[in-house]
């Protein structure tokens, strides 16, 4: 039987996708990306959002699979493709890490909405989230030997999700705030720094980063 294909549907943006995107390629999978017309396509999605994975096999090429949310999406590739221990409490190490990356995510865009006397309140909120977030980060790599990976020596589902977490807010998100790509780059710390550049050269990854480009630039202080 051969191995299945998939296709992953989202914008084409770095947004909710640039880990399962990350996923794909390290695994060495067969997929293809799909920017739906939208909102045309929106009520053809399992929820009415992206991303969408459609996992197809078979001679027919037919989809049996299609599973919607970033977060489960990733969850299913990590597994699927052994970028998670088998051993339920290691993974889970990493997966809490990836639901860390999603609030810190959600919170930003909650002070963005604020207008009002509440924002200052909301942005103190964000950035309490995002200092404690880099000062895990730094703990978990210094406690790993600083080897520029979160787990283990080898690349890791944490690893990638924190990688494109660093992604989204030094290259996305200047487009709601164009200041926060210098409050996240005076954050990061040379552990965290290590694990960017331990992601970008592993040879698993060398095609996503041949097409999507480095983000040292963005984040080596000036």
């Amino acid at each position: 039987m051969s191995a299945p294909s998939f296709v992953l549907r989202y914008f084409d943006i770095i947004g909710l996708a640039e880990t399962s995107r990350m996923l794909l390629t390290a695994a060495k999978a067969e997929w293809v990306e799909e920017h739906p017309e939208w909102p045309q396509e929106k009520p053809n999605q399992p929820f009415g959002h992206l991303p969408v994975l459609v996992e197809k096999s078979g001679a027919e090429d037919t989809a049996d699979f299609i599973l919607s949310e970033s977060g489960s999406i990733e969850r299913y590739l990590a597994r699927t493709f052994n970028f998670v221990p088998t051993d339920l409490k290691q993974a889970a190490r990493q997966e809490q890490l990836r639901d860390q990356h999603l609030d810190v995510i959600t919170a930003f865009f909650a002070q963005m909405k604020i207008v009002d006397e509440a924002k200052e309140e909301k942005k103190g909120e964000f950035d309490e989230m995002l200092d404690k977030i880099v000062e895990i980060h730094t703990t978990i790599l210094h406690k790993n030997g600083d080897c520029g990976h979160l787990f283990g020596e080898e690349l890791s589902f944490a690893d990638m999700s924190t990688y494109a977490f660093y992604k989204l807010f030094t290259m996305f998100m200047v487009k709601f705030d164009a200041d926060i790509k210098s409050v996240v780059k005076d954050k990061i710390t040379p552990e965290v720094m290590n694990l960017i550049r331990a992601v970008e050269s592993d040879p698993l990854l060398a095609e996503h980063m041949s097409k999507k480009g480095s983000i040292m630039a963005h984040v080596v202080p000036e």
